[in-house]
C-alpha cells in the first residue's frame, strides 16, 4: 500500500477587500530563513513579531539598521502601502527578515524557504479584542481603508458599540466586517506537521512566556544568549511593551484613537464571559467542531 502524498501547500485564490490584497505576494522572492508570522488577526501578531525581533535580534529594542519593529517588519498583504515601497525596504534589509501576513494559508505563496509562525487564538477572544481594535480606530484609518484607490468589496464602517452584539454578530457571521475566521484556522491547521510551520497558541504564551520563547527560538534555529534571555523576556511582557508601545504598534499608533498604547491592551482572556451567555457559548463551540474538527 503506497503512503498518501505529502501536504503541500498551494496558492489556488485570490482574496481582496478593504484591508488585504493577496496579489501582494505572487513576486515576492523569498530569502533563506525568512520569518513569516500569520495570523487571523488581533490573536497575538504584534506580540509574536515583537518576540521574534527579541529572539534575532538579542533584546536590542531597534533592528541593526536603527529601525523600530513596526517599520522593519510589514504587514505585506495590507492593501493601503504601495507594494513597491514594502518591497524596496525588505530587499534593502540585511538582517534576517520578519515579515506580518494575515492570510488564510491557500491565497499566500508559500515557500520551502521561509519559517512561519501561526498564532491561533479563541475566536471569542479574538472578537473582543477586535472590537476593541475596530472602536479606537481614528478618521485616518477609515480614510486609508475606504479613500485608496483598489479598494475591492465593501468600505468598512463604524463598529456596533456595544461589545455583547459585535462580539456575537463576529462569531454568527463568521468574521464580518472582516474575513473568515474559520477558514484562516482551516487553512493553517492543515499544514500543522510541516517542518517549516509552527502553531504558537495566544494561551500558552499567556501561560508561559519564557518556554514558549525558547521553543520559537529552537524553532527559527536561533541560539538563546542566557545573559540575555531575561531581558528578552520582560520586554516581551504586555506591561513592557503597553510602556514601550511606539516601538511595537503599526504606524506608532497615529491610526487608534489615545496612540499606541490603546492598541497594545492587556493581553487578557475571556473578557467576552460577561458579554456572552452560556447558550451563546455552547454555539460557537460547536461550530468550532463543525468547522474545524474537535482536535483543531
Amino acid at each position: 500500500m503506497t503512503s498518501p502524498a505529502p501536504f503541500v501547500p498551494t496558492k489556488t485564490r485570490e482574496l481582496e477587500n478593504h484591508h488585504m490584497r493577496s496579489q501582494n505576494w505572487n513576486d515576492f522572492k523569498f530569502r533563506d530563513n525568512d520569518v513569516i508570522v500569520a495570523t487571523y488577526g488581533k490573536a497575538g501578531t504584534t506580540w509574536t513579531q515583537w518576540i521574534v525581533h527579541q529572539l534575532l535580534h538579542g533584546g536590542e529594542l531597534l533592528t541593526p539598521d536603527g529601525k523600530p519593529m513596526h517599520d522593519a517588519s510589514p504587514w505585506f498583504d495590507i492593501r493601503i502601502v504601495p507594494l513597491e515601497v514594502m518591497t524596496a525596504a525588505l530587499e534593502a534589509q540585511t538582517h534576517r527578515r520578519v515579515i506580518k501576513t494575515h492570510l488564510p494559508l491557500d491565497a499566500l505563496v508559500f515557500s520551502p524557504k521561509a519559517k512561519y509562525l501561526y498564532v491561533l487564538r479563541d475566536g471569542r477572544d479574538v472578537a473582543q479584542s477586535l472590537f476593541n481594535h475596530h472602536s479606537k480606530a481614528n478618521q485616518m484609518w477609515y480614510d486609508a481603508l475606504n479613500n485608496t484607490p483598489g479598494l475591492v468589496g465593501p468600505p468598512i464602517g463604524r463598529p456596533n458599540p456595544d461589545p455583547a452584539a459585535y462580539v456575537k454578530a463576529f462569531l454568527e457571521t463568521d468574521g464580518a466586517p472582516f474575513w473568515s475566521f474559520f477558514e484562516n484556522v482551516k487553512t493553517w491547521w492543515a499544514a500543522r506537521n510541516l517542518p517549516n510551520v509552527r502553531l504558537v497558541h495566544f494561551a500558552d504564551l499567556k501561560k508561559d512566556l519564557a518556554g514558549e520563547m525558547r521553543k520559537i527560538a529552537a524553532f527559527l534555529e536561533v541560539e538563546i544568549d542566557e545573559a540575555k534571555f531575561p531581558t528578552q523576556v520582560e520586554h516581551c511582557t504586555f506591561d513592557w511593551m503597553k510602556a514601550n508601545a511606539e516601538l511595537v504598534t503599526p504606524l506608532a499608533g497615529a491610526i487608534f484613537e489615545g496612540g499606541a498604547k490603546s492598541f497594545i491592551n492587556k493581553g487578557e482572556n475571556k473578557k467576552w464571559v460577561d458579554l456572552l451567555s452560556p447558550e451563546d457559548s455552547a454555539r460557537y463551540e460547536q461550530r468550532c467542531i463543525e468547522e474545524l474538527g474537535a482536535e483543531c
